[in-house]
């Protein structure tokens, strides 16, 4: 058996991939020995594994056995393994997915891969999964699943359990605590909790048991507007409607947690410079390096240009020496302040707090906070640099490079995710960059300038 494991590891004590690609190997035993493993040890054992023995494993296991496996891993794990899959047997497994994973994992896929696997499908169900994957992920369409129950108003309670009791291997996936009642064009007209239905006698009509005038959202919401939806009423799931108020799907709770979730991971992946998405070790080197370097070289490039104006002052650092402790300093703290601003930002535009086009609203609420508070830093530092070298003028350039700095990173921070936002570009990743640059180079050239206007006071 090829050598798979990280270091070398006794008989006794093998990792669990290394047993893993063993059974793969022998053809039989893999699912009975996946079953024994936390969820977590399940995702390491196969991020581990050679791709060809992840494509043999998920070619050996059950469709259904390979779907719920499927679900356990990060989504980037799960179309790379996908990619390698013949389309017929990934066809077979993204048949037991619930549609709106279906809908995700085809999305991920290359146009050809995706064609490939959906020309597989039955035609009702390719198309089905050819609807969801159009929607955007932020919207209530990208987030809705289309496993649910629906009647129409004229059947009975006789009629629903009846059809419980005949498609029960069917429902035995859905998450069945509401039914829907939608009239001949499927538009929604009520709901009806299945607790109802089983209390009440076999000839009821079920518009005498549904409630009228659900709520529901349309299928271009927002996600931000969804949650909202969901901490207002505190429900666990909402249907979701066309301009016509057809039924489509219903979003449940727990899909919207996890799609919020992911996009505070992507936004952190973002501001840290991660771009072109989720990235695993286990992804191709190459693919990793460009990822990281679109941002980097970005980097590198704006830190020369803030490094030129230090360049452009030599003279008066050399003279006045001092200053080259405090120019790190001016230059953190602003950033720091720039970065809050940013934060909170990004974080009013997700929320639906603020437009993109309000710039002058939230350049007058930043200057505030920020003259109040490079205010206090100033002073502070000023009081320091001060007491440290016993020059009254050193405190005061100091001070007043502090407190201007402050003010324009707030400035920047607050305006620059709104304007790129509006030209359609992600703010939390370009907004790092460019808050970094502008206040070193405002800030070095702050404390810099002022000194060399001040230089015979200084030495």
């Amino acid at each position: 058996m090829a050598d798979i494991s990280e270091g070398s590891t006794s008989s006794e004590s093998r990792a669990p991939w290394e047993e893993l690609a063993e059974l793969i190997q022998r053809g039989k035993g893999a699912r009975r020995f996946l079953s024994t493993l936390p969820g977590s040890e399940t995702v390491l054992a196969i991020s581990r594994l050679p791709e060809h023995m992840q494509t043999q494993l998920f070619t050996q296991l059950r469709p259904d056995d390979a779907a719920d496996l499927m679900e356990q891993l990060p989504d980037v794990a799960a179309v790379e393994i996908v990619e390698h899959l013949q389309p017929d047997a990934a066809a077979r497994i993204i048949h037991e997915l619930p549609s709106d994973e279906q809908a995700d994992l085809i999305g991920e896929l290359d146009a050809e891969d995706a064609e490939a696997i959906l020309a597989q499908l039955e035609p009702q169900e390719a198309g089905d999964v050819r609807t969801l994957a159009a929607y955007e992920d932020d919207e209530a369409g990208g987030l809705m699943v289309t496993e649910f129950l629906a009647y129409r108003e004229s059947a009975t309670v006789g009629d629903l359990i009846e059809d419980l009791r005949n498609n029960r291997d069917i429902y035995a996936d859905y998450d069945v605590q509401y039914a829907y009642v939608i009239d001949k064009a499927r538009r929604l007209i009520g709901v009806m909790r299945i607790r109802d239905l089983l209390l009440s006698k076999p000839g009821v009509a079920i518009r005498e048991l549904m409630i009228r005038d659900p709520f529901f959202v349309e299928d271009h919401t927002p996600i931000d507007e969804v949650a909202s939806f969901f901490e207002e009423h505190d429900i666990v799931g909402v249907p979701v409607v066309d301009a016509e108020r057809r039924l489509l799907g219903v979003v449940h709770g727990a899909a919207l947690e996890a799609a919020m979730t992911e996009r505070s991971d992507n936004d952190y992946r973002s501001a840290q410079g991660i771009v072109g998405g989720e990235e695993l070790r286990t992804m191709p080197l190459m693919l990793r390096s460009r990822r990281r370097l679109s941002w980097l070289s970005l980097n590198i490039v704006l830190n020369i240009v803030a490094a030129s104006v230090i360049s452009a002052f030599e003279s008066t650092l050399q003279a006045v020496i001092a200053l080259a402790v405090f120019l790190p300093i001016i230059s953190d703290m602003s950033g720091c302040s720039g970065n809050q601003a940013v934060a909170v930002s990004i974080r009013e535009l997700s929320l639906g707090y603020v437009r993109p086009a309000e710039v002058l609203r939230v350049w007058t609420k930043e200057i505030c906070v920020g003259a109040l508070n490079g205010a206090v830093l100033g002073a502070l530092i000023a009081v320091v640099a001060w007491l440290w070298k016993g020059n009254a003028i050193l405190g005061l350039v100091v001070g007043v490079a502090m407190l201007v700095n402050t003010m324009v990173a707030v400035s920047i921070g607050g305006l620059v995710p709104l304007v790129l936002k509006r030209f359609g570009k992600d703010p939390a990743l370009a907004s790092g960059p460019i808050l970094t640059t502008v206040t070193d180079m405002c800030g070095f050239f702050l404390v810099l300038g002022l000194a060399a206007s001040l230089i015979e006071h200084l030495r």
